[in-house]
């Protein structure tokens, strides 16, 4: 049973008392975060560092290099150059991995699968670092450490119990929508070339006339989707549990290289302020039918890497890494990943000099130019003796305006909003998953999945019901049917669980 006693107050670690431990300060209820968000900050800073040597999340991965071919025409909704005509190619280079595991881990883990993509363009990197899923299971950053911690390792046992994440879930209905996708066969793809991926956040596009388009990516395989049943999934982990990573290699290898197709959502800016649901909310997917997928190009990977460490475990994506014509818009996780994803990188890598390995350098870009200089693991002429501020009288490179993003419109008082829609609705898109995208095997499996980890041996407390019951409680609200199939497979009464 949980701990009835009054809890104490919540500090930062210096002992200053936290008012909200759920909502990240913005401007104004859709607006971006504002750095003054010092408890925000600490939060991010110390998970950052909680972990050493590998990554915090997403330590099981592999990738490849491969090229991004332009098939239709958008250069009037962006003027980024990788964009800029048909048949242009872009050298890029793609990671996959699994979430919560450790380095590891089997490949075959119920988990989101990451999908970050790298790439090289004339105007720098850009960083597109999604997962194979269209939503996560936050949309406030703050809660960000909190939930993963629900994935990781329990503190006094180093085991990973059930209850953890069941427990959390319970508590936080905006993630059931991706909690159904992760115990869906979703959850547990074959490899990844049979997998899509997502861009997940809002991002947002501007075209040379200075219009900004809101914009969901999508990156449809071309190779099929095709999962594993849970059973199929734990046969494989004693297997090869390195099962996708070999898939991956061997297929490149062979010649037969994986390929996905991009596709875009494009939202009006103006739209944003009307649109029936919170077109920044990372819980919410865009019905299509509103905004239909639009062709952009195609993603190939026809390379392998020739030595791990040094071009997959040293690889590192960030959202920060944009580039002119492609932009941020105020989803609060995007904007708090925006700092995390560097900072993270410059204390697991060694230090501010990342971007000097080779796999993570912009090998593509006309020009690179900064006043950076020193720091741990220089491996270049650290600027020689050129000057190392600006400005300065010595010819040393300067800002161009001429690549400046349209004024992003803000307002609102600071303060810590919840997000609060005239819909505001945990049930309707998981209803919707339920009813329209799961077909009759599916929906069987989804609670089969569920069944199966609300009642595993793991679940690891005295008395799981006073948690099985909460849950029980958001299945039915998402659906009787859904309700009643998952209180029948954990063994309590279907029309007691209805009435409660």
């Amino acid at each position: 049973m949980a701990d009835t006693k009054k809890p104490s107050t919540m500090t930062t670690a210096f002992g200053r008392p936290i008012e909200n431990n759920q909502n990240s300060v913005t401007a104004g209820s859709r607006g971006p975060i504002l750095m003054q968000d010092y408890h925000l900050i600490e939060k991010m800073a110390h998970f950052n560092r909680e972990r050493v040597p590998e990554r915090v999340v997403h330590a099981k991965g592999y990738g490849g290099y491969g090229t991004f071919t332009v098939t239709q025409d958008i250069s009037k909704l962006s003027c980024a150059s990788l964009f800029s005509k048909v048949g242009k190619k872009t050298e890029m280079f793609a990671r996959f991995s699994t979430v919560g595991g450790e380095s590891g881990s089997a490949d075959t883990a119920r988990d989101p699968r990451g999908f970050a993509m790298k790439f090289y363009t004339e105007d720098g990197n850009w960083d597109l670092v999604g997962n194979n899923t269209p939503i996560f299971f936050i949309r406030d950053p703050l809660k960000f450490s909190d939930f993963i911690r629900t994935q990781k390792r329990d503190p006094g046992t180093h085991l990973k119990p059930h209850w953890r994440r069941w427990d959390y879930w319970s508590l936080s209905p905006e993630a059931l929508h991706q909690v159904m996708f992760l115990y869906s066969d979703r959850g547990t793809p074959v490899s990844a070339r049979f997998m899509d991926g997502f861009g997940s956040h809002t991002y947002s596009f501007w075209n040379d006339k200075g219009e900004r388009h809101w914009i969901k990516f999508h990156f449809k395989t071309q190779q099929g989707i095709k999962n594993f049943s849970d059973a199929d999934a734990a046969k494989m982990t004693g297997d090869d549990p390195d099962f996708s990573t070999r898939d991956v290699i061997e297929a490149i290898d062979k010649g037969d290289f994986p390929k996905w197709t991009m596709f875009i959502q494009v939202m009006p800016e103006a739209e944003a302020d009307t649109y029936k649901i919170h077109p920044f909310d990372l819980t919410k997917v865009w019905p299509h039918a509103d905004y239909p997928l639009q062709e952009v190009g195609v993603m190939e990977l026809n390379r392998n890497v020739e030595n791990y460490f040094a071009e997959v475990e040293q690889a590192s994506f960030e959202p920060s890494n944009m580039v002119p014509g492609i932009g941020f818009s105020p989803d609060k996780v995007l904007q708090n990943r925006i700092l995390s994803y560097a900072d993270a990188h410059r204390y697991r890598l060694g230090g501010a000099n990342y971007h000097q390995i080779p796999v993570n350098q912009a090998k593509a870009a006309k020009n690179v130019a900064t006043y950076h200089r020193d720091g741990t693991m220089v491996v270049d002429g650290n600027g020689g003796g050129a000057v190392d501020y600006q400005p300065n009288s010595f010819g040393g490179p300067v800002p161009d305006p001429s690549v400046t993003e349209p004024p992003l419109r803000i307002s609102g008082d600071a303060a810590r909003y919840e997000y609060k829609c005239d819909d505001e609705d945990f049930y309707g898109q998981p209803r919707l998953f339920w009813e329209k995208v799961l077909d009759k095997q599916g929906r069987e499996n989804l609670v089969e999945n569920i069944v199966g980890s609300m009642t595993n041996p793991m679940m690891g407390i005295a008395d799981p019901r006073p948690i099985q019951e909460r849950m029980l409680k958001h299945w039915y609200k998402i659906h009787p049917d859904f309700g009643a199939a998952v209180a029948k497979g954990i063994g309590m009464d279907t029309k007691l669980a209805a009435a409660e």
